[in-house]
């Protein structure tokens, strides 16, 4: 396993730059909440998320607010792009009495209509206020009401909203610096690489050179020749080397973008291991073994960082 504390073969002291454009990466794991009174109540909001594949809003809201809920995604879905969302409203309505209520003079006009349509049939029967208010459609809620509850829910939820987005822009910050300072470590085995292999090329002749040497018959100088080739071939990684130079750029180039890089970083790491694993497999040295190793726990670990930006 990798320190970064420690010293190797391959020294991993690299300065730490400051991280350009930082506060453009997100992290898909954060929580905010806000509560706010007014005359019709108390209302609060709580908003977390954790790591997810695609976007996904869960709701948790009181009956005033039902008819607000495809609004309340649409708002959500404008300011981030992935993550596994849990969204809750809570009301408490202040004690208003009737002042919240109206009386639907339509529907009260019907009613009284039908009681003089039919009062010949039931010529004792009497009614008070109370009992004409409890009936159907009578008495109704304020509508201005709703619409001003309504209206609170939207901008309580652009505050959370706003602190929700400052703690993943600070969590992403961390991440982003966190794969920075991988990349360079990253870039310093592939540096040290190339220059071992000349050295690898030259110890590799030797040692070939050697055993055909401890033949009992003379080998054809041209077939030496050939054999070298064949070998140098083989052990040949500056393709991979030139392959991987290529995607630290990308990579440092994606996490300066002013969007949501997770799935492009992820899909890039694809690549890493990719040339790593190459590595591995035409390694004739400790040396490259070794780098070869550790070349894969940095991208492991840029991988584990990866999967919590949005």
């Amino acid at each position: 396993m990798l320190d970064f504390a420690s010293k190797g073969q391959i020294d991993y002291h690299f300065p730490i730059l400051p991280a350009p454009d930082a506060r453009m990466i997100s992290s898909m794991t954060a929580y905010a909440n806000a509560e706010r009174a007014s005359a019709l109540g108390t209302l609060s909001c709580e908003l977390r998320s954790v790591n997810h594949r695609y976007l996904e809003v869960g709701l948790r809201l009181p009956e005033e607010l039902r008819a607000l809920e495809p609004a309340l995604r649409e708002q959500i879905a404008r300011k981030v792009a992935r993550g596994k969302l849990d969204l809750g409203f809570r009301f408490r309505p202040a004690d208003q009495g009737a002042a919240g209520l109206r009386i639907d003079e339509d529907a009260l006009a019907r009613y009284a209509a039908l009681a003089g349509r039919f009062s010949g049939l039931f010529p004792g029967m009497t009614s008070d206020f109370a009992d004409i208010l409890k009936l159907p459609g009578v008495l109704r809620e304020d509508d201005a009401g709703d619409d001003a509850l309504q209206a609170e829910a939207k901008q309580l939820l652009e505050t959370v909203l706003a602190e929700f987005l400052a703690a993943r822009g600070r969590e992403g910050a961390n991440l982003a610096q966190a794969i920075r300072e991988r990349l360079d470590g990253i870039e310093a085995i592939v540096a040290q690489l190339r220059v071992w292999l000349p050295e690898i090329r030259t110890v590799l002749k030797a040692r070939l050179q050697a055993k055909l040497a401890d033949l009992p018959v003379p080998v054809d100088p041209g077939r030496l020749e050939q054999e070298l080739v064949l070998n140098l071939q083989k052990i040949d990684v500056d393709e991979e080397l030139d392959r991987l130079a290529s995607h630290i750029a990308e990579a440092r180039r994606i996490l300066a973008l002013p969007e949501a890089v997770g799935r492009r970083l992820d899909f890039l790491l694809q690549e890493f291991n990719r040339e790593a694993n190459t590595l591995g497999s035409k390694s004739v040295d400790p040396k490259t073994s070794q780098a070869s190793v550790e070349l894969k726990v940095l991208i492991e670990q840029i991988r584990e960082q990866v999967q919590n930006l949005e």
